[in-house]
């Protein structure tokens, strides 16, 4: 069974949903194992590495052998809580939030969008995606009505704080931040900052100073 997932480090948590990614793609392909050199390949993360996040879980794989496919899906699955859904609002309908939409995760079986949120009337009452868009002031009710606990905010910076205190007020319990604002929050509301702006400017001082460095896959600056 797998450990108290409060003492497997967050650098560990975030790179899951990548391994169980590749996982399902192998799962799909018929194949029925795989050695750490192979997941380092496919997922520009050291060997090293993965057997380390993966030791946290106890023996998941045996020397000479690899890792069993289907088990390793099936655990992973398990432990990112695959089968059971969580539900989404987006917080914020302009150019973003329409994109996140009409994608909606459609690889993703435990996250969906369940609805969304802007004050633009001519957005108000309408679906994007099949997504329903509903007026601003009506967000903590339907917010607690759904049990919506995670939120994506695509706001304006300037009012980010301001929708983030409403946020708080409806139990919301995790906001993945795509605003400039760094969001001030109890203890107990989790936040992911996303910011494309400092993560662009990363990435090009890295090609600037790092050209013949092997690439490999860069977390996102979060806090």
């Amino acid at each position: 069974m797998p450990q108290d997932t409060l003492k497997i480090p967050q650098a560990t948590a975030k790179r899951l949903p990548l391994y169980y990614r590749f996982l399902k793609n192998l799962h799909s392909s018929g194949k029925q194992r795989v050695s750490s050199a192979e997941l380092s390949e496919a997922v520009k993360v050291d060997s090293a590495t993965i057997r380390r996040d993966f030791s946290y879980f106890g023996a998941l794989g045996k020397k000479g052998y690899g890792y069993n496919v289907n088990y390793l899906l099936s655990f992973f699955r398990k432990t990112l809580d695959q089968d059971e859904l969580t539900k989404v609002a987006i917080i914020g309908v302009g150019n973003l939030g329409t994109a996140f939409l009409h994608y909606n995760f459609l690889k993703n079986n435990n996250t969906k969008i369940e609805m969304a949120f802007d004050v633009d009337a001519d957005k108000v009452g309408t679906r994007i995606g099949d997504v329903p868009i509903y007026h601003m002031d009506d967000m903590e009710e339907l917010l607690r009505k759904e049990g919506v606990a995670v939120t994506i905010l695509t706001v304006p910076a300037p009012v980010a704080q301001p929708i983030t205190d409403r946020l708080v007020s409806a139990d919301v319990k995790g906001i993945l931040n795509f605003t400039p604002a760094r969001l001030n929050v109890p203890a107990s509301i989790r936040v992911h900052h996303i910011d494309l702006a400092v993560e662009l400017q990363s990435l090009v001082y890295f090609l600037k100073h790092y050209p013949m460095q092997e690439t490999l896959v860069e977390e996102p600056i979060t806090e």
